[in-house]
């Protein structure tokens, strides 16, 4: 997942870049080695990104994309405004490094 900061009426909101790769790559792939594969990153990447541990980034969309030729961007991503334990630990270091408010 991806913390994506955007500025809207009432300040600053947080959003959550997802992914659906997880849920569809059974279908096309045996295993996720095989969908690293496809992707071309490493699977250790794939495994974090699963797992939470390591954000989505421009590799991780590009290597979906390529491994997932019949799917658009909307089918294998998308922003979700989730609260849960990590963005609220995400979001209360934002707000002491910066220290300013963050209105969501």
């Amino acid at each position: 997942m991806a913390i994506i900061s955007t500025l809207g009426q009432g300040g600053e909101s947080l959003v959550l870049l997802r992914t659906k790769v997880f849920e569809l790559y059974s279908g096309y792939y045996g295993n996720l080695s095989q969908l690293a594969d496809a992707m071309g990153i490493s699977v250790s990447q794939v495994s974090r990104v699963r797992s939470g541990k390591r954000n989505i980034n421009h590799k991780f969309i590009i290597g979906a994309l390529s491994a997932f030729p019949q799917c658009s961007f909307d089918e294998l991503f998308y922003l979700a405004r989730e609260f849960d334990g990590f963005l609220k630990e995400e979001r209360s270091k934002q707000v002491s490094r910066s220290s300013m408010k963050v209105t969501l």
